[in-house]
């Protein structure tokens, strides 16, 4: 009987053995599993806005041209807040791309004159480029009309604008897109109406359903101001909805509405565009928006 204990105890132990070691092995084999698991880093999804673009098309008018910033009745692209190579103005592409980078990859494609509805067809240009952030820039040639009543209406900016975007989407839906606000035209007035020189030389048709009549305090021409105004305010708030809708477009805020435009700031040809001080300005507002964290 003592025998037969003894192997009872024996096959006991080996079967207690034989069990230990098999949990054993599992909680070992779990243990080192679960590293190897959780060393896998998970995917990051590809942000929305990319703050550093390696290419840049500029479309819009006059100013994104650099119009009278270096010579009289003249597009100066060099001095182009969007794409000029000029280092007193240290563009949105120089910016972004360097020097060099910014003489390769850069391009622009708006027109003096423009006005919103001109927008698609430079678009249709920008994206053969194949850019990876679109500048736009147009809206004042909308409102600087002969009067206002000539103005563009906001259904048809609005119709332009976003027709503009949905060509984009088609052919580049991850292209950015940065939208600079419609300068402050009354401020311009303001600013530029003290000069006899402003004076003399908007008389010669610059922007008429503003700065027409500069001296001109009457209830008419007080009316006519404000209601160029309040189609700019239209025009940005136009500008601000549609570039809402689109999760890879930035609205600069009001950021160039805002600009409070010096004479330094203003062509000392025709005090309404910008001079290459001007200019630089409107760089600084444009690369401060792409490059934000947040919009």
């Amino acid at each position: 009987m003592r025998k037969r204990g003894r192997r009872t105890r024996g096959v006991l132990a080996m079967v207690a053995a034989a069990v230990l070691g098999v949990a054993g092995c599992d909680a070992v084999g779990g243990d080192s599993a679960a590293p190897s698991q959780a060393a896998k880093p998970s995917p990051k999804p590809t942000p929305l806005w990319d703050r550093s673009p390696s290419s840049v098309a500029a479309v819009g008018d006059s100013i994104t041209r650099g119009f009278d910033a270096c010579d009289v009745l003249s597009d100066c692209p060099e001095a182009s807040w969007a794409t000029g190579a000029s280092p007193e103005v240290d563009s949105l592409a120089v910016r972004l791309l360097g020097k060099a980078g910014a003489g390769r990859r850069s391009w622009n494609y708006a027109v003096t004159g423009a006005r919103m509805a001109d927008l698609p067809g430079q678009m249709a240009q920008a994206v053969r480029r194949k850019p990876q952030l679109v500048a736009v820039m147009a809206g004042a040639n909308d409102a600087c009309r002969s009067t206002p009543s000539a103005m563009t209406p906001v259904s048809a900016f609005r119709a332009d604008f976003e027709d503009s975007l949905r060509s984009l989407r088609r052919a580049l839906p991850k292209a950015q897109v940065f939208v600079a606000s419609v300068p402050n035209l009354k401020r311009l007035w303001s600013q530029g109406r003290t000069s006899p020189m402003a004076r003399q030389v908007w008389q010669l048709g610059i922007c008429p359903s503003m700065l027409g009549a500069p001296d001109a305090l009457d209830s008419a021409a007080v009316l006519r101001r404000d209601t160029v105004q309040k189609r700019v305010e239209d025009y940005n708030k136009v500008l601000r909805e549609v570039c809402a809708e689109d999760k890879r477009c930035r609205y600069d805020g009001g950021a160039v509405y805002d600009y409070r435009f010096g004479t330094a700031q203003l062509s000392r040809w025709d005090y309404f565009h910008p001079s290459v001080n001007g200019q630089a300005r409107l760089a600084e507002i444009a690369y401060r928006t792409v490059t934000a964290k947040k919009p």
